[in-house]
């Protein structure tokens, strides 16, 4: 069974940082793990990639100011957000999927609320 569990979500001013976990449980080795994100009123997007080799892949609007890694030893995904902008405020998904399917098709945690002010 597969189990996603995020933390580290909180609020934070404009140009700050943040970083948030995920336990990540359960899914099969080969399967891409990433970050979305989905803000009000709009579709949840992947912002963040990790294959299982370690290939990482972001979203234009975060590229350079976010970084996705993780730790095996810990089944632990991170999403290290810097430079935070208020565009960035949103709930936050963990997603275990088959790489190069849509995140829909795989698992997804509960998500971790983001507020960045200004």
């Amino acid at each position: 069974q597969v189990h996603l569990v995020e933390s580290g979500g909180g609020s934070v001013q404009a140009g700050g940082s943040l970083r948030l976990s995920c336990v990540a449980s359960g899914y099969p080795s080969t399967y891409c793990l990433g970050w979305l994100r989905q803000t009000p009123g709009k579709e949840r997007v992947g912002v963040a990639r990790i294959d299982s080799d370690g290939e990482t892949a972001y979203d234009d609007s975060v590229k350079g100011r976010f970084i996705i890694s993780r730790d095996k030893a810990k089944n632990t995904l991170y999403l290290h957000m810097n430079n935070l902008k208020l565009e960035d405020t949103g709930m936050y998904y963990c997603a275990a999927a088959v790489c190069n399917r849509g995140w829909e098709s795989g698992y997804r945690g509960q998500g971790t609320q983001v507020t960045v002010s200004s």
